[in-house]
């Protein structure tokens, strides 16, 4: 049995917290870890454009073509192709070079432009992927502590954005990432509340 967290924020914003495959997931726009060219490559990139077919790379390569290639920390939208997301949002994260060439800021704005990008398309529910955390060598516990404080703020202030998603690949990253949830969460008693769901199927969600 899978176990899912939520975390309910007043307003009726919610967090989820869970381990699986992203390109299955039934939201409005899945999140992309690409790299800066949008041509694709290994990882999630790799998934989402197998997932999605040809049509993703189509719109990244006229992305590319009118704006040249993508800055670490912004982020762009293309369709989502056949995956059951209408749009995926491309995001670069910073490569790990020990912490010390703006990372952590890079980090964060990855997860707040691609909100406020998601929030401009009049977009409700979304899901990132553990972004940096792969071959960029970005370590999980702070990852996962950037993630949270970053989408937590940004979700406090969007208009149409109400649901967000963390879908991590592994037991371990979501550990992680479930323990840094809760640790920002027992210093800001006020601004959320946990709730441990219990998913009988892999396709099974909090209603």
């Amino acid at each position: 049995m899978r176990e899912l967290l939520k975390f309910e924020l007043r307003g009726g914003h919610a967090l989820f917290l869970e381990e699986g495959d992203i390109t299955r997931q039934a939201v409005d726009a899945i999140v992309n870890a690409a790299n800066s060219s949008l041509m694709g490559g290994g990882g999630v990139d790799g998934a989402i454009h197998r997932a999605g077919g040809p049509a993703i790379l189509e719109e990244c390569k006229r992305v590319v073509a009118r704006q040249g290639h993508l800055p670490t920390g912004q982020a762009v939208s293309t369709t989502g192709g056949r995956l059951k997301a209408a749009f995926v949002i491309h995001t670069v994260g910073p490569i790990w070079r020990g912490g010390m060439e703006g990372e952590a800021g890079l980090l964060a704005s990855c997860y707040r432009e691609t909100i406020h990008l998601a929030d401009r398309l009049h977009l409700h529910t979304m899901a990132f992927p553990a972004i940096s955390t792969g071959v960029y060598g970005y370590p999980v516990t702070q990852a996962a502590e950037i993630a949270f404080r970053a989408t937590l703020e940004e979700l406090a202030e969007t208009r149409t954005v109400h649901e967000v998603r963390f879908v991590v690949f592994s037991d371990e990253a979501y550990r992680i990432f479930a323990d840094a949830g809760r640790r920002y969460i027992e210093d800001r008693p006020s601004l959320a509340k946990i709730h441990k769901i219990q998913l009988s199927s892999p396709d099974e969600r909090e209603p």
